[in-house]
């Protein structure tokens, strides 16, 4: 595919599947996150503001996942202690269900934050990320990100990779608070802010049904299947496996 070619002026790129292998997120930053937030939240929580916002709002959440008939985990406010173990407890029954839970991805971003201050983490990208970023860039292409994790979190794994810092060829960060990725709205309103018509952007994922939804908001897409994945079978999205195949 050639973006010039084809009026592309954006690439708007997921990341897990896409960028970065799944198994970096499921097999490093979630189980990192997991182990580290009963700690992180009992020394953070008596004096952070922040983290004291992200302990209200995780309770907001269970009050509504009460209301839906779930069952979480108790939750007890009678001492800041109880309240942090109760949070602990609720943070582990989300990432269980892989919730895209707003205070849920603020937290994990707070956590691997320190995880990749202190060297315990690293960004991973795939080999021809690096390549394709500098390509893009160097063509007059802008490139974003629109992934569920927050963009604190996006911002440290791209700016921690071995390949070095690669925050700079990324011109803008989007999460959910833009909107659901099988929302077409979402890639509509990306489009706004990035302030070029949807039919200029190219977005890729490894996930049908968010190129479906940015297909809906007349954005052009392309499905991206690392390794030997089929594409699903009702897939209508052109596939690549490498963004080799992106050319300028």
């Amino acid at each position: 595919m050639s973006l010039r070619s084809a009026g592309i002026r954006i690439v708007l790129l997921d990341i897990e599947g896409t960028t970065t292998p799944i198994s970096f997120v499921y097999d490093v930053l979630f189980p990192y996150a997991r182990g580290a937030v009963g700690q992180y939240l009992t020394a953070a929580a008596p004096n952070d503001g922040e983290i004291r916002r992200v302990l209200d709002d995780l309770e907001a959440e269970r009050a509504g996942d009460l209301v839906r008939g779930e069952t979480p985990p108790a939750w007890s406010d009678a001492t800041t202690r109880e309240r942090a173990e109760s949070a602990t407890a609720y943070v582990h029954w989300l990432m269980d269900r892989d919730r895209k839970s707003g205070p849920l991805k603020t937290l994990q971003g707070l956590i691997w934050s320190r995880g990749y201050a202190d060297g315990s983490l690293k960004g991973e990208v795939y080999p021809d990320v690096p390549p394709a970023l500098t390509r893009w860039t160097n063509s007059g292409i802008g490139v974003g990100i629109f992934s569920s994790g927050s963009v604190l979190a996006q911002k440290l794994l791209f700016g921690s990779t071995p390949e070095g810092d690669l925050t700079p060829f990324l011109r803008w960060h989007f999460d959910t608070n833009v909107g659901a990725k099988q929302d077409a709205r979402s890639y509509q309103t990306i489009a706004g802010a990035v302030d070029v018509p949807p039919q200029a952007m190219l977005f890729i994922s490894d996930v049908e049904r968010e190129p479906a939804a940015a297909r809906d908001a007349a954005l052009h897409v392309r499905l991206c299947l690392r390794g030997p994945m089929p594409a699903p079978p009702d897939s209508i999205s052109e596939v690549i496996t490498t963004f080799d195949q992106i050319d300028v």
